[in-house]
C-alpha cells in the first residue's frame, strides 16, 4: 500500500507547507531540479505509458470482457424485438395466467442489464482495477516533476 498521494503536488495556497508549517518564500516558485538530461514532457509520458505492456493488458482484459458482453447482449436484444414482430402467437402465449411469453422475455430483457452490469463491475474490480490504478500511481509518479505548463494538453 502506498502512502504518498500523486494527487497532493499542488502548492498550498496560503504559503504553509504540508504539514502546517510556514513554508520558506522561495520553496513554491523554485524550479524543478533538472536530472541529467532533459526531462520529459507529460505526452511524452503518456505516450509511454500507452505503449507499456501494462496498459496493453488493462486494454486487452476490458475488451475480452466487453466485446463478447456487448454481442450477447445485443443478439438478445434483436432476438427479442424479431421474435415479438415475426412470431406474435408465440409471444402471446400465456405462461401464468394473465402473464405471457412477451412479458417474461421483457423482464428478462432488465434482468440479463442488471446481470450484465454487475458482471461487469465485478469483472473490472476483479481485473482490472487494481492494475489501472497502479498505471494511473506510475503516471503520476513520472509527472511530478513537471510543472504546470507542461501537464496540459494543447489549446488548454
Amino acid at each position: 500500500m502506498r502512502l504518498d498521494d500523486p494527487w497532493d503536488d499542488v502548492p498550498v495556497p496560503d504559503g504553509c507547507g504540508r504539514d502546517g508549517t510556514a513554508a520558506p518564500v522561495g520553496d513554491l516558485d523554485a524550479p524543478a531540479v533538472a536530472g541529467p538530461g532533459p526531462e520529459p514532457s507529460a505526452a511524452d509520458i503518456y505516450l509511454e505509458v500507452h505503449r507499456s505492456a501494462a496498459f496493453r493488458e488493462v486494454r486487452r482484459r476490458y475488451r475480452r470482457f466487453v466485446a463478447p458482453a456487448a454481442l450477447a447482449f445485443l443478439l438478445w436484444y434483436l432476438a427479442y424485438v424479431v421474435v415479438a414482430t415475426t412470431a406474435p402467437e408465440l409471444m402471446a402465449r400465456p405462461v401464468a395466467g394473465a402473464v405471457n411469453v412477451a412479458m417474461v422475455a421483457g423482464l428478462g430483457q432488465f434482468l440479463t442489464t442488471f446481470l450484465l452490469t454487475w458482471a461487469y463491475a465485478r469483472h473490472a474490480r476483479l481485473r482490472r482495477d487494481r492494475a489501472a490504478l497502479d498505471l494511473r500511481w506510475d503516471t503520476q509518479e513520472m509527472t511530478r516533476g513537471l510543472g504546470p505548463e507542461t501537464t496540459r494538453g494543447p489549446g488548454r
